[in-house]
């Protein structure tokens, strides 16, 4: 009896042992898979966004043949991105025009042999090289103006930083993987009839973890090797949720990188008129503080304020005969001038990740009672962050100086947006600005006056 007792201790052990390391095996290739694939896309998605958003606007500075404006574009953004190796523009005969490293320039690309990962309907392409001495992602990206295309954009990546996330998951998922196969080991030469809730807990904790729902603690129910085997899953899903705020803080750092390089384009957008300096900055600062005011949560103030950086990128097609007249514009000149919420709408469509900032670069010179344009939209129509950089828009433009009239008071145009309370503006809106502006003007004049 002792031993056909025995036996079946043994065979049931045998089949608890085989269960935990085919499944630990299954989520241990599953996780790393997720794992890698969901890097590789964030990092593919990231270079293709970048590479189109330096072809947008690079099309200008080809037409007017800035090629110091084009170095001084693809050095700094080299800079401020370190996992790029290189940003190259190419003329249509693919010779360099502008290259981060000025040596280069003047010299025929020759694209790296690699593998093709995506060829999209704009031309675009990515390819994906690696080997003993190139690892790397490369973007083509074409740089069209007016329907015509003026050359190409050159964007490679290096993949080290990618590499180096995932040796560092794989090493820590791997030793807490080992833990739980030797406890598991441990756990079955001793299993006894209360092995059947354990290990329900622990399959329903394994499925949890891969559906992505791994943070509640498994119950331990007993304190022999089952029980140590729950405590170690539980342990595991701790060390497991700390690297995805590991990765998560990688994915930050790019979004960071992003939002440093959307700063950039913004202040080269403003450059282009000495008057309008550092508008875009001025006009996210007093967004943020409004849309603050009006309880927007952390996210959607950090969408407004991109989506203000970006709400003038269309100006890159506006030309500088119309964009710095000193004088007053007429009808032909106003009506483009009119069109550069339309060209910021077409330049933020050629990037996926860009789509949800174009409701509000495209509708910002509505009126609320539809007599704006491009759509002549009115009311609660018009998307929030649009009727937002509205009113900051007026405001930072009629308290700056520009080549036809002076500076206008902070009291003054706080009452000319007053006036057009419902008019151009929604008045709720007004109301919570106005607010807001006196709140800081009687701030400003109590530190002056002691």
């Amino acid at each position: 009896m002792l031993i056909k007792f025995n036996c079946i201790k043994f065979k049931i052990a045998g089949m608890v042992l085989v269960l935990l390391v085919t499944s630990t095996i299954a989520f241990y290739l599953s996780t790393l898979t997720i794992m890698n694939h969901y890097l590789h896309d964030q990092l593919l998605k990231r270079a293709e966004a970048f590479s189109k958003s330096i072809a947008s606007s690079a099309g200008y500075s080809l037409l007017a043949k800035d090629v110091l404006g084009l170095d001084n574009m693809v050095f700094k953004m080299r800079e401020s991105n370190q996992d790029v190796e290189f940003i190259t523009i190419l003329g249509p005969d693919m010779r360099v025009i502008a290259h981060s490293d000025v040596t280069k320039d003047g010299m025929k690309l020759v694209p790296v042999a690699g593998r093709l990962l995506q060829h999209g309907a704009d031309g675009t392409t990515i390819t994906e090289s690696s080997g003993s001495s190139v690892d790397r992602i490369e973007i083509l990206t074409p740089v069209v103006a007016f329907n015509k295309r003026l050359g190409s954009v050159v964007l490679s990546m290096n993949k080290s930083a990618l590499h180096d996330a995932q040796r560092a998951a794989r090493k820590l998922i791997m030793l807490v993987f080992a833990v739980i196969l030797v406890t598991g080991m441990a756990g079955s030469i001793v299993l006894s009839s209360r092995l059947t809730k354990p290990i329900q807990e622990l399959s329903a904790g394994v499925n949890e973890l891969k559906r992505g729902m791994g943070s509640r603690r498994l119950k331990v129910y007993s304190q022999d090797e089952f029980g140590t085997l729950t405590t170690s899953f539980n342990e595991m899903m701790v060390q497991i949720t700390d690297q995805s705020g590991q990765i998560s803080n990688y994915a930050k750092a790019l979004e960071e990188s992003y939002v440093s390089t959307v700063s950039v384009l913004a202040a080269a957008i403003d450059a282009r008129d000495p008057y309008t300096h550092g508008h875009s900055k001025r006009v996210s600062r007093f967004s943020v503080q409004l849309g603050r005011e009006l309880g927007l949560n952390a996210a959607e103030l950090e969408d407004l304020e991109v989506a203000c950086l970006f709400h003038d990128i269309g100006k890159i097609k506006t030309p500088d005969s119309i964009l710095r007249k000193r004088g007053k514009l007429n009808e032909r000149e106003h009506k483009e001038m009119m069109h550069h919420t339309e060209y910021g709408a077409d330049i933020l469509s050629k990037a996926t990740l860009l789509h949800k900032y174009i409701p509000a670069v495209r509708h910002h010179h509505e009126w609320f009672n539809g007599n704006g344009y491009p759509d002549g939209l009115k009311k609660d129509a018009i998307p929030l962050f649009a009727a937002i950089i509205a009113i900051t828009d007026t405001y930072d433009a009629m308290t700056s100086s520009r080549p036809y009239r002076d500076a206008i008071s902070k009291l003054q145009t706080l009452e000319e947006l007053k006036k057009c309370s419902g008019t151009q503006f929604d008045p709720d809106l007004v109301r919570v600005f106005i607010r807001l502006m006196d709140k800081q003007i009687v701030a400003e004049l109590q530190l002056t006056h002691g």
